[in-house]
């Protein structure tokens, strides 16, 4: 997958909000890895800020609407996975001023 579309494709996940913090899942660094086939599958690897999060399918729902429109992906499949775990760390600089997180 080239650069431009790899950052089509991360501006789309930017609009997949993340329904109780509020904050996108591209910015809270739960997007890990994103591999497109030729055939246009598109897995999006991603792990999720608590095991257990009762919002988890409405995420995953987003996340398959939100890339609809880009041409290249003809179907989407969302793996949730817990390894590595998620941390703050992930987080980029304007999603720890949003959350207030140091």
């Amino acid at each position: 997958m080239n650069e431009e579309l790899k950052e089509s494709i991360m501006g789309a996940l930017e609009l997949v909000i993340d329904p109780e913090l509020g904050v996108d899942i591209v910015n809270l660094g739960l997007i890990y890895d994103l591999d497109l086939k030729e055939d246009g599958v598109l897995t999006v690897k991603m792990t999720l800020t608590a095991m257990g999060c009762p919002l988890a399918g409405v995420i995953v729902d987003q996340v398959k609407a939100a890339l609809n429109d880009i041409p290249e992906i003809k179907e989407t499949e969302v793996n949730i996975v817990w390894t590595p775990a998620w941390t703050k760390d992930r987080m980029s600089r304007y999603a720890k001023i949003a959350l207030g997180v140091q």
